[in-house]
């Protein structure tokens, strides 16, 4: 799931996912992290879930995909499009 926050000159993106589907540690990685994984790490939070919040410029297209432990490569189900191999996010 994606949540958003729009601020005067940027864009902010909370990527979340369920405490345990899948297991282990999940990052986001993306154009905007350089496809580094753990840049983004998703953490625990209150409402039983994990997320990270990255800040992206607005008008702009990112591709991104999640990696979970194992090389388990997924895609977000919710995201604005896919291009076949990724989840794109529109800002």
């Amino acid at each position: 799931m994606l949540e958003r926050k729009l601020l005067k000159d940027r864009a902010q993106v909370t990527f979340v996912l369920p405490a345990d589907t899948p297991p282990g540690p999940v990052s986001v990685v993306g154009d905007f992290n350089g496809w580094e994984p753990g840049t983004h790490a998703l953490e625990p939070r209150s409402d039983g879930k994990r997320a990270v919040t990255v800040a992206l410029p607005t008008k702009t297209v990112h591709p991104f995909r999640y990696l979970a432990a194992g090389d388990y490569w997924f895609d977000e189900d919710h995201a604005d499009g896919h291009d076949g191999t990724n989840s794109l996010l529109h800002t």
